[in-house]
């Protein structure tokens, strides 16, 4: 069962992430879909999740959710090498690495810049977008 990254669709910052991360998951193991969509609302539902807003990554794997830098790190250990080492940092307590997550979440727009729609994937990338 694939992973599901949900992500602001309209954030520069997050769109480069997804790219990011398709480009570096060679196993396909990772979807995509915008915090924005339907799709995204459903799926945090199920997972018990509702009420997340687009400031969060948000990752399902399974049953379970994860967000902010917990969501970050297990997309990170999922990716081809080096990246899976950057996973090691989730030994930092969890209320500091949100703190500097919140940090950049909350400038995002400023710092990165943000579209009126979510992105399109290229016809290669359509498959992994619900």
């Amino acid at each position: 069962m694939p992973s599901i990254v949900l992500f602001d669709g309209v954030c520069n910052l997050c769109d480069g992430l997804v790219r990011f991360v398709i480009a570096r998951d060679p196993a396909r193991r990772f979807r995509f879909a915008a915090l924005q969509s339907g799709t995204a609302e459903r799926l945090m539902r199920e997972a018990g999740g509702a009420g997340v807003t687009t400031d969060s990554i948000v990752l399902i794997e399974g049953a379970r959710m994860y967000v902010r830098s917990t969501a970050a790190l297990r997309i990170a250990r999922g990716l081809a090498w080096p990246w899976p080492l950057t996973s090691a940092l989730i030994v930092v307590p969890r209320p500091f690495r949100d703190w500097i997550y919140d940090v950049v979440a909350r400038s995002r727009y400023e710092w990165f810049g943000k579209r009126d729609v979510c992105m399109t994937p290229t016809p290669e990338q359509r498959d992994r977008f619900l």
